[in-house]
């Protein structure tokens, strides 16, 4: 087993055990969006758990260090992203910034806070990713302020295709610590979800619009 799948099924069953991530096959959570979802994921609780930020920080961490060792700057997200990008430029030692979803209506109007120059290569830190619209816009801000985004790092993903195309699309590399594959499997060894289930939960990834239809 690779680092990263340790890793992986590692952060799963933490978001598991605090109850960050729930799964209801059979009675589907109903996001904003109106979307029917058997998974309803809230990182932010993991800022409340010193070992799992921690684990999480490390793999942020790893994860740059491996795939994007010329970063110069960590970017947070507004509002979820922004503690994690924070512990993971404290770990780096790198400058760190953050993106709002929209340009304040004061003031200097910023769309992002913090220094980031002209060139300067930007990794940016989101909690989720589902179907990767916010994210993308994160990034491309960074762009448009005159420096690159490398890629896009993400604490879990629901591995929407519509959020993987969207990324291909964009030519924007996506590297999340974990995901919906993973945490099924850890779901399922640790008797949270029924194997009967897994056929069910693993339709809505296939095709969400259709779910509980």
């Amino acid at each position: 087993m690779s680092q990263l799948t340790t890793i992986a099924k590692q952060i799963a069953s933490s978001l598991l055990e605090i109850e960050a991530v729930a799964l209801r096959p059979h009675q589907p959570f109903t996001w904003t969006s109106g979307l029917k979802s058997p998974i309803y994921c809230d990182n932010r609780l993991t800022m409340s758990y010193p070992a799992i930020r921690e684990l999480i920080a490390d793999g942020f961490a790893a994860l740059i260090k491996e795939k994007f060792p010329e970063a110069e700057v960590v970017a947070g997200t507004a509002t979820a992203g922004i503690p994690h990008a924070a512990w993971v430029a404290q770990k780096l030692g790198l400058p760190m910034i953050y993106i709002r979803d929209k340009a304040k209506g004061h003031g200097k109007e910023n769309l992002i806070e913090g220094s980031v120059k002209p060139g300067q290569k930007v990794i940016v830190i989101e909690d989720l990713i589902s179907t990767g619209g916010s994210s993308l816009k994160a990034a491309i801000a960074v762009n448009e302020a005159g420096a690159t985004a490398l890629g896009v790092l993400a604490i879990f993903s629901y591995e929407l295709d519509k959020a993987v195309n969207a990324f291909q699309e964009a030519g924007m590399p996506l590297h999340t610590l974990s995901n919906y594959t993973s945490l099924l499997e850890v779901a399922l060894e640790q008797g949270k979800i029924k194997s009967e289930d897994m056929e069910l939960l693993r339709s809505w990834r296939a095709n969400p619009a259709a779910f509980g239809v």
